[in-house]
């Protein structure tokens, strides 16, 4: 728990009691001292110059307590009283009067401008040299040369000092202030950046409703297709069929519940694991056992060091690089069902690695303008732009269909652009 900050009356006052308490301590102990100079003659207690300096302190103190409140009359009033005390009762100790003097100056700097100060600042000086100057003469029988040069040293220790002193307690203050605000400006700009990453994310989750659906529904349109086949002839067969195809559905709505949450929630987090090169292995068992004939080519431990190929690959492109596959399968099973896949992970050289799908030919004649809708490839090209990666994709020499995505490592090449969609090749 923090204090609340106190007002500047609140300082003020503080300020002028402190001043008024030393003046007052000095005024008691000084004339104790005796300094054996007969040409020093310090006041008394009690004695009529000596309530005369008490007076005026006290008067000054009360008026400095409104230091920022009315600045401009304070600072000469303060100053002007004692010009009153060295008429009325000149002594020694005249010279505490200039305490408050040197706490204003100090308190109406902070308050005000220097354009102003350059008109006020004068006057003040002013008044303490015609001050000291008629106290010196007065008390001491000085000539007024020596009490006017004398006076005007004063008034630099007076005026000069404080005002230097407070110039640079109003400089720090301004550089701390634009500091905190440089600071803050700073938090804002990072707010910025994370609420425009999450709405980047969002809009990729958007993109994940048609990964998700194209995932499962796949499969899903595969065991119907084999539960058609198997209801006469194998009816346990089919029955296996069926509750594969209820799971398939139950996890496609639990994937599209966890990314609907996600996009209506300001503060989600999501439940759903990220995808790596490294989970490629469920993804083929499970497109294996929905009748996928497919094959998977994994490196071995070709890296330096004995490290994987993938190890140097950031997790934001391996979802890329999952996503692909994943989308490509898709494909396959829609364009040419019944083909043989190919899944394969390899060095690409220049420090970037080559994860390629593969699908033969259909075994029959597919209607293309099915489900054609070009997302699926716009996807890919969108996240492969994300993540710097290069995405090529055409028929193969037999007829059939090739992906490519030449993903760079962490200490790769800069990013590059990806390849043009060959004509009439969404899907």
């Amino acid at each position: 728990m923090t204090d609340r900050p106190r007002s500047p009356r609140t300082v003020d006052a503080w300020v002028a009691g402190c001043g008024w308490l030393f003046a007052a301590l000095a005024l008691v102990a000084l004339p104790l001292l005796d300094t054996g100079d007969d040409e020093v003659l310090l006041e008394l207690p009690g004695s009529i110059g000596w309530w005369l300096v008490l007076v005026t302190v006290t008067a000054q103190a009360l008026v400095l307590s409104r230091a920022r409140s009315a600045p401009r009359p304070v600072l000469l009033t303060v100053a002007a009283i004692p010009v009153l005390l060295a008429v009325a009762g000149p002594g020694a100790v005249y010279g505490l009067t200039g305490i408050a003097t040197i706490l204003a100056v100090f308190l109406v700097t902070l308050a005000l401008s220097l354009p102003d100060l350059r008109t006020l600042l004068p006057v003040v000086a002013a008044s303490v040299v015609l001050g000291e100057t008629i106290n010196a003469v007065r008390s001491t029988s000085t000539e007024i040369p020596a009490a006017l040069g004398s006076a005007l040293l004063q008034a630099v220790g007076v005026v000069g000092l404080p005002f230097v002193i407070a110039l640079a307690v109003a400089a720090r203050r301004e550089a701390r202030t634009a500091h905190r605000g440089e600071e803050q400006a700073l938090v804002r700009e990072r707010d910025a950046l994370v609420q425009a990453a999450v709405a980047d994310e969002r809009t990729a989750m958007a993109r994940e409703l048609h990964d998700i659906a194209a995932h499962h529904m796949s499969g899903i349109a595969i065991m119907s297709a084999a539960i058609a086949l198997q209801i006469d002839t194998d009816p346990e067969a089919a029955k296996r069929s069926v509750q594969q195809v209820r799971e398939q559905s139950t996890a496609v709505l639990d994937d599209l519940r966890r990314l609907v949450g996600l996009l209506r929630s300001d503060d989600g987090e999501a439940t759903r694991s990220v995808e790596t090169l490294s989970a490629l292995r469920e993804l083929v068992a499970s497109r294996r056992e929905a009748g996928l004939t497919l094959e998977l080519r994994l490196p071995e431990q070709a890296g330096p060091h004995g490290r994987r190929l993938t190890d140097d690959v950031g997790p934001l492109a391996q979802l890329v690089a999952y996503r692909m596959v994943q989308e490509a399968l898709a494909n396959a099973v829609m364009h040419a069902p019944g083909a043989a896949c190919i899944v394969e992970i390899a060095n690409s050289g220049d420090r970037a690695i080559l994860v390629r799908v593969v699908n033969g030919p259909p075994e029959q004649p597919v209607d293309r303008e099915r489900s054609t809708s070009g997302f699926g490839l716009l996807g890919m090209r969108e996240r492969a732009a994300l993540v710097g990666a290069d995405l090529a994709y055409g028929s193969t020499v037999d007829g059939g269909w090739e992906v490519r995505l030449t993903l760079p490592t962490e200490t790769g090449r800069p990013p590059r652009t990806t390849t043009d969609p060959h004509p009439g090749d969404l899907a």
